[in-house]
């Protein structure tokens, strides 16, 4: 494995979910969840956020600390703790409104992490999310993946954001997005022409998640648009899938020596298809055991395992 830090900036919150009939709290948010993702891979991963020194912000900070995630100092100074209402319709499909403030503490020492992720509401967000593209900035050694995971209840109408999703598109080595985030943000433009414009700003490795149809990839400077598929599994809900999805991608890439620090840059810069293909395959099997669970599960290295033998055989 890699070495070095992950640091996710964005937010940490309950996820009220309402389903038959039921309304559940449990921690979530998409950056922790990314960040407990990698630990449960093996990574030491910490989190950028802003939380409440309420019940539910004790919750997530204990939440963290047993999946061995660190929260960064001076993050627990919101108003209150973020909650975001998901509704989770017959097929498993989670629909989200929200009650939350978002900011970002100082951060120190950010030029001493390995990697850094950021993405969804706390990238966009104000006042955060300027800071966020502060401390990406500042984050010079690191290397930095990007997912948008647009939320419409929050961000408004695709003008009111798009900007400020491909200012840091053009920071970022990695960026994901599902084709239905695409989809919202640019109108009757099919994913893989986004995702070939938008390697024209910056980033190698271009992904969109598409459910059941499973991912497809383009890297810079390639005309070939890959495609690799999902294993089949029977759908619980599709509570951070994207975010699963995430983790899976920057551990293998970690662990190909792709991500990781200024070398890592550039050997993701000479990197071909069958280099990063790996890293695809771990974070489609990755989401793939996430759906089959209820909530945000974040499975091991064991179980990511036999989920991508179970597929080749």
């Amino acid at each position: 494995m890699a070495d070095g830090t992950v640091l996710a900036l964005g937010e940490a919150l309950i996820d009220a979910v309402h389903q038959d009939d039921e309304v559940t709290e449990i921690v979530g948010g998409s950056l922790l969840n990314v960040a407990c993702g990698l630990s449960a891979l093996g990574h030491e991963a910490r989190i950028g956020c802003w939380i409440g020194q309420d019940d539910r912000g004790r919750r997530i900070v204990d939440y963290a600390r047993e999946r061995a995630v660190e929260i960064v100092e001076g993050c627990d100074r919101a108003g209150r703790t973020p909650v975001a209402y998901a509704q989770i319709d017959d097929q498993g499909k989670a629909t989200y409104t929200f009650d939350l403030e978002w900011d970002l503490p100082p951060i120190a020492d950010l030029d001493g992490y390995a990697h850094v992720h950021t993405g969804s509401i706390g990238a966009t967000l104000e006042p955060g999310g300027t800071k966020v593209v502060q401390a990406l900035d500042a984050a010079r050694s690191a290397t930095v993946s990007y997912d948008p995971n647009v939320r419409p209840a929050l961000m408004g109408s695709p003008a009111d954001v798009v900007g400020r999703i491909e200012e840091i598109v053009a920071r970022a080595d990695v960026v994901k997005a599902s084709d239905e985030d695409l989809a919202w943000l640019y109108p009757g433009r099919g994913y893989a022409d986004v995702l070939r414009d938008w390697a024209t700003r910056g980033p190698r490795v271009l992904l969109t998640t598409r459910g059941a149809e499973g991912a497809a990839v383009v890297i810079a400077g390639e005309d070939e648009l890959h495609e690799l598929s999902a294993p089949s599994v029977a759908v619980r809900d599709t509570v951070g899938a994207g975010d699963s999805f995430m983790a899976g991608l920057i551990s293998g890439l970690l662990d190909a020596g792709l991500l990781g620090g200024p070398d890592a840059r550039e050997a993701l810069k000479a990197a071909t298809w069958d280099d990063v293909a790996p890293a695809v395959d771990r974070a489609l099997a990755t989401s793939a055991i996430t759906v089959g669970r209820a909530g945000a599960y974040g499975p091991s290295r064991d179980e990511v395992g036999r989920t991508q033998a179970e597929k080749q055989a």
